[in-house]
């Protein structure tokens, strides 16, 4: 995500030297865009139930917004007007805020969207595994009984049972 701001706020700066006033609309559709991918990225992440998704997207962001600033300074100095390091002050701060909840908001957006969506595993139904324990030894008649799917263990232990206090009766 910082990859993509720095691109976006390097070339909208080369793009402002040739035409210093008429890019409001120009500057609109790459902020969408951006919005864009981060909102689709997180909603994917959401709808593929990666493991502390907000966490990991809370984090890309101040990475976003930092990583950004830094990377548009050295893009500027280098395609734009030879910016130094003075620019990186204002690129770190205000900058680095403004991209870091640029990621943040639509991440938070995409990760509630994905999340309502249905689970990849509940689209494709498990097929049977062919093995040796699943098939059931053959008939009477010869032919093998009908396969029966493995079952998959269960995600928590087992409950021991713990022995009551009163003796059984016998």
């Amino acid at each position: 995500m910082a990859f993509l701001h720095a691109i976006a706020d390097t070339a909208l700066a080369k793009a402002t030297v040739y035409n210093p006033t008429g890019l409001l609309t120009v500057r609109i559709v790459v902020i969408a865009l951006l919005v864009g991918a981060a909102a689709l990225w997180s909603a994917v992440d959401a709808w593929l139930r990666r493991e502390d998704a907000g966490r990991t997207w809370l984090i890309a962001s101040l990475v976003a917004g930092l990583g950004s600033g830094v990377l548009y300074v050295i893009g500027r100095g280098i395609f734009v007007d030879q910016a130094g390091t003075a620019e990186l002050q204002p690129a770190l701060t205000g900058g680095a805020a403004f991209t870091a909840l640029l990621v943040l908001v639509p991440a938070g957006l995409g990760l509630l969207a994905g999340g309502r969506l249905t689970r990849p595993e509940a689209a494709n139904p498990v097929e049977p595994v062919e093995s040796v324990d699943s098939v059931e030894p053959a008939g009477d008649s010869g032919e093998p009984a009908a396969e029966r799917p493995r079952r998959r263990p269960s995600p928590s232990p087992r409950r021991r049972r713990t022995p009551s206090p009163t003796p059984r009766r016998e």
